[in-house]
């Protein structure tokens, strides 16, 4: 498999100068020299920073946004595709993206970590890395684990990452199989 886009998940509150905005930039601007463009809602915080670090190091920026919100997507992306309804959204997101980024959030991307995790678990679509900030989910992860080595089926289908590093590495093991 060879990944070529990469759908960030992440919280729409982060702004410029906060730990999660530059982290997700930083990401971004990672992902882009790496000749890997970025997917995201489109919006603000998280989506925006990975957009902004993507286009600067020459990579795309892909949007998918909500007509619900009547939000305009932010000056970063430079592909938008509107959707009508929350599940299509995730559906395209996750059709797009050839590996998943998942990075702080709340219940929305709560939703998209579940999304496109149990999308993998039940084999709805063909294997995809998964890597989620390990501080912050791995409580869930590890309490998913247990129950999944309970009911006797795959565990460890969510990677953890530390740093910007940790996902980059993963990516290219990726890209080198």
């Amino acid at each position: 498999m060879s990944i070529k886009t990469v759908t960030v998940f992440g919280s729409a509150f982060p702004k410029p100068g906060e730990p999660e905005y530059e982290f997700a930039y930083k990401l971004g601007h990672l992902l882009g020299l790496n000749g890997i463009d970025v997917c995201s809602g489109g919006y603000l915080g998280i989506m925006e920073a990975a957009s902004k670090g993507a286009v600067e190091a020459g990579a795309k920026a892909i949007g998918v946004t909500l007509n619900f919100f009547n939000y305009e997507h932010n000056e970063y992306i430079t592909d938008e595709i509107r959707t009508e309804s929350l599940f299509d959204r995730i559906k395209v997101l996750m059709d797009i993206g050839d590996a998943y980024i998942i990075l702080k959030g709340g219940t929305g991307t709560l939703l998209e970590l579940a999304a496109v995790w149990e999308s993998v678990n039940k084999e709805f679509t063909t294997p995809k890395l998964i890597i989620a900030d390990e501080e912050y989910w791995k409580p869930l992860t590890f309490l998913m684990d247990e129950r999944m080595r309970f009911e006797g089926r795959r565990t460890g289908i969510v990677k953890s990452f530390n740093n910007e590093e940790d996902i980059i590495n993963s990516l290219k093991s990726v890209n080198q199989v």
